[in-house]
């Protein structure tokens, strides 16, 4: 199975490759058969092309022109980012075959540049500022698709569903809002066969990702009034005030400050005491101990009392994740993403909230069937005996980098399914005790109960 995302895998010969899909396109406007070698990502975008009833032979639409357009661009976010695209991709598209397009969330194009042969070329076509690409009037092509799907794409030749448009290779990767994973549009470059290599592709994300890097450093969010709380892949969070002044919580105080994060509303006593301690039968006054000394560390940035809540508005960094996961921003969720929430602790609240997060990023990264991300997830520490994801992963690798990943699913399959051994727990050697294997999570790992002490 071919790369969802790229467009010719390694040594696929590209005249071959234009004849038979100029074949499955044939087929498919004929009677709605997908057929080889069409990749998933090009015949949902078929699919789509056909529910909307796009033409095989449709045209670009002018939406915007002359002084409307200018002053559109002149406001539009990717402005401020313009100059770095022509940097990075300008002598990529300065040899005269491939044109810098940039496109906004609705696929309407706002900037077309490149070499003046070239451009002709590509006015003939309608690829010009101003034009609407988006999927549902043009058709499966790179930017339109791009910002449908919301990744980042590669369309080759009669991969196009329009036929005006085989001639082209292009390959397209979104750009969002580094605050609130918006989509803002996406960045494309457009011209011949050379384009289906995979390194394009990582061109165009890596020149997307360095766009959401400066606009977040053009204008960096603000922080809240309660300040920010960092929690993900640490044991102890670090909260920053709005004046900058940071404070590392100890365990028990990370506990209360990411479940107040989590519970704005505020929660009462017993509630706070419930998703903190394992033992039910906590006295609530160890509940009011650790608040007093939360309040002497805090000062005035303390939480509030009846219920239990923060103080002002604090915004957590997990809550940034699981607001990317829920706006499809995935790449932008797992670039927040430096681990599970405060990973060490048996809080039961914060328990099922980690689990919660990490199986929201799991299962999109999943969903997604991006190699690139699937493989960020596996060679992460909390993913790589993730037997899930790397199955995910060998089904959308192509065939000369699946063994590798087949391998290592074999060899997690056979952890799980191999029978409990007793292993020996320190100071086992001299009392004679061993710890028993008590449950096997789905991702491989095992966990044990001490036997009791006699």
């Amino acid at each position: 199975m071919d790369d969802p995302s790229v467009a010719l895998p390694g040594g696929a010969d590209p005249a071959e490759r234009t004849r038979e899909l100029r074949r499955a396109h044939a087929a498919f406007t004929q009677d709605g058969r997908v057929e080889a070698p069409v990749r998933a990502v090009i015949a949902r975008s078929w699919r789509r092309c056909a529910r909307a009833r796009v033409s095989p032979e449709c045209t670009p639409r002018l939406e915007l022109a002359g002084p409307e357009l200018r002053s559109y661009r002149e406001q539009h976010p990717l402005a401020r980012v313009l100059p770095l695209f022509r940097d990075l991709v300008g002598a990529f598209a300065s040899d005269g075959a491939h044109l810098l397009a940039v496109c906004d969330a609705r696929g309407s194009l706002l900037w077309v540049e490149g070499e003046p042969a070239t451009m002709r070329r590509a006015e003939g076509l309608g690829f010009v500022p101003g034009a609407h690409w988006a999927e549902t009037a043009m058709g499966t092509n790179a930017p339109g698709t791009a910002v449908a799907v919301g990744e980042p794409v590669q369309v080759f030749g009669a991969e196009h569903f329009s036929r005006r448009v085989h001639p082209w290779t292009c390959a397209a990767a979104p750009v969002r809002d580094p605050r609130t994973g918006r989509l803002l549009g996406a960045v494309d470059v457009t011209g011949g066969d050379w384009l289906a290599h995979p390194h394009s592709l990582a061109f165009v994300r890596a020149v997307a990702c360095a766009a959401e890097a400066r606009l977040a450093l053009l204008d960096p969010a603000p922080l809240p009034p309660g300040g920010a709380l960092t929690a993900l892949g640490r044991d102890e969070a670090l909260l920053t005030g709005p004046g900058g002044r940071e404070v590392r919580l100890g365990r028990r105080h990370s506990e209360i400050m990411a479940l107040l994060a989590h519970h704005p509303e505020g929660l009462s006593g017993e509630e706070l005491a419930i998703a903190l301690y394992e033992d039910e039968s906590v006295s609530p006054v160890t509940l009011r101990a650790e608040m007093s000394r939360l309040r002497g560390l805090l000062g005035p940035r303390a939480p509030l009392s009846r219920p239990y809540r923060t103080a002002a508005p604090l915004e957590a960094d997990f809550t940034a994740v699981t607001r990317h996961l829920a706006s499809g921003a995935v790449s932008a969720a797992l670039a927040r993403y430096p681990g599970p929430l405060l990973p060490a602790s048996t809080a039961p609240g914060i328990v099922r909230l980690r689990r919660r997060i990490e199986e929201q990023a799991r299962a999109a990264v999943i969903a997604r069937a991006d190699p690139g991300l699937l493989t960020d997830w596996v060679s992460s520490p909390w993913g790589a005996e993730d037997i899930e994801v790397w199955r995910a992963l060998a089904a959308v690798l192509p065939a000369a980098g699946r063994t590798a990943a087949l391998a290592r699913v074999r060899a997690i399959d056979a952890e799980l399914t191999a029978p409990p051994q007793e292993l020996p727990t320190p100071g086992s050697a001299e009392r004679g005790r061993t710890a028993t294997p008590t449950a096997r999570t789905p991702r491989g790992r095992a966990t044990y109960r001490q036997p009791a002490r006699p």
